[in-house]
């Protein structure tokens, strides 16, 4: 009786549970190889650069927009509900907690998740089946150093960044709503978002989105060393990429949210606390 062909999608012996821990564990074993990567420094400065322009530069204006209509979503929909109670002005510090702590960051990842994600899991696919990562493992190369490692340092350097400017623009798109549509006082919108949003906010959610950033690149470089073959391969490895960062994405920050609360009662437990 012929074997499995080397396609072959039925599960090994004890189901998905298995399939889960398998590639959980063989994930984990390839971080590893590119963190090492990263602190022997096994790849070239530009393609570092490369990667930085095309995971930040090029991705600026998508989040941008995303964050400034989802900051005006939020000023619409929950004016309504703040301006029956008589407490419209305190959608400057509701809005903003949200968008600094909560949804830039998670935008940010998910919207380069899908961008950059998968065109990583693409072209790193289409190497493996042109067989170009076996060139370089031929010439002594270690392929998951040399091609992860700068994958990782962009989109842990560059999300961050881009969680700023998704931050600043949803900021903008609430006040022009609030303020101009509205005609919430501004005195008031802003001593409430002073009083509200403060530095431990911010690095909340810049801490958020340099983890977000680090899981989401080694997803990505995974699934595409990992491509089954042909052109069919490489699409399923972009959409598995995606796939994962996301639901890694919701996980991890769900971990962070209890984590940092956690956190800042611990150091403050006399302060007021504040709603993720």
């Amino acid at each position: 009786m012929p074997g499995p062909r080397a396609d072959d999608d039925r599960l090994p012996v004890g189901g998905p549970l298995a399939v889960w821990m398998v590639g959980l564990g063989d994930w984990t074993l390839f971080s590893a190889r590119a963190l090492a990567g990263v602190v022997g420094r096994a790849f070239s400065a530009r393609e570092l650069v490369r990667v930085a322009v095309e995971v930040g530069v090029n991705s600026l204006t998508v989040v941008a927009i995303t964050g400034m209509f989802i900051g005006m979503v939020l000023a619409v929909q929950t004016y309504s509900q703040f301006h029956t109670v008589g407490l419209e002005t305190s959608l400057g510090a509701v809005i903003h907690l949200s968008v600094v702590r909560e949804l830039g960051p998670v935008l940010a990842a998910v919207m380069l998740a899908g961008r950059v994600g998968s065109a990583m899991a693409a072209e790193l696919a289409t190497m493996r089946v042109t067989e170009q990562i076996d060139a370089l493992a031929c010439l002594g190369v270690d392929p998951v150093k040399y091609l992860t490692a700068p994958r990782f340092l962009a989109c842990l350097g560059m999300i961050p960044l881009l969680t700023v400017f998704a931050d600043l623009t949803g900021l903008v798109g609430s006040t022009l709503i609030c303020l101009h549509v509205y005609g919430i006082d501004s005195h008031h919108y802003w001593e409430h978002s002073r009083n509200y949003v403060g530095v431990w906010d911010v690095g909340v959610g810049l801490g958020k989105a340099v983890v977000f950033g680090g899981v989401l690149s080694l997803i990505a470089c995974h699934r595409g060393f990992h491509s089954k073959p042909g052109a069919a391969g490489v699409g399923r490895a972009a959409t598995e990429a995606f796939v994962l960062a996301f639901v890694a994405i919701i996980v991890i920050d769900f971990v962070l949210a209890m984590f940092s609360n956690a956190l800042h009662d611990l150091i403050w437990p006399d302060a007021v606390a504040k709603v993720v």
